[in-house]
């Protein structure tokens, strides 16, 4: 069973930036991007970097170590020499908090 997840208030979201938020035990990195919040695992699947510290160019995350990239919408890898994904999470918007999906 799913449920949503309090992390953060959207007014601690910047544009075009990611910031950090624990949940189920890992680190998630929320984005802020033309007015909607996404989130991805925080860890590159390529490396040891965490992609909230990568630029934000569009709907792309660079990771700040190898320059791969991943879509903040979906987790795909966008740009070598990151071929896995990274997880997505649902989000939702709800009295200025920002919410995940915890789901399996």
């Amino acid at each position: 069973m799913s449920t949503w997840i309090d992390v953060a208030a959207e007014a601690d979201l910047f544009d075009d930036c990611g910031i950090a938020v624990p949940l189920a035990g890992r680190e998630v990195a929320l984005f802020r991007i033309d007015g909607q919040v996404w989130a991805t695992d925080n860890q590159c699947s390529h490396g040891d970097a965490r992609l909230c510290e990568g630029f934000v160019e569009g709907h792309e995350v660079e990771c700040p170590f190898h320059q791969g990239r991943f879509d903040v919408r979906t987790g795909a890898a966008t740009c070598g020499p990151a071929t896995e994904p990274v997880r997505s999470w649902p989000v939702k918007i709800e009295g200025g908090r920002v919410f995940l999906q915890d789901a399996p």
